[in-house]
């Protein structure tokens, strides 16, 4: 299912936010590069909340444990838990769309 989160400038290059869609809290990252990545909004590790990472070349490091993740996959890169990955979009207007099951 598709939603709407609004803007792409309401998130500033290298920063995450939190958007509540529905029932589910998702971390929307832009990159200093311009690519937009959506995950789960809490760490799997310790619940450690995503969006307050630090975001670089497509990589995110949880704020409270400093697990790193793939923003592209979710795959771990120096742990044992994955994040969730969703697709998401900046349209031709700026405005970002999420895709969740």
């Amino acid at each position: 299912m598709r939603h709407e989160l609004g803007p792409v400038d309401q998130i500033p290059p290298g920063q995450g936010r939190n958007f509540q869609v529905g029932e589910r809290r998702v971390a929307v990252f832009r990159g200093r590069d311009g690519c937009v990545y959506a995950t789960q909004a809490d760490c799997p590790h310790r619940g450690g909340p995503l969006a307050d990472g630090l975001v670089g070349s497509g990589t995110l490091v949880c704020p409270l444990h400093e697990r790193r993740f793939d923003l592209a996959t979710g795959q771990a890169q120096n742990g044992d838990c994955n994040v969730d990955v969703h697709p998401i979009t900046v349209g031709p207007d700026g405005r970002l769309t999420i895709e969740l099951p």
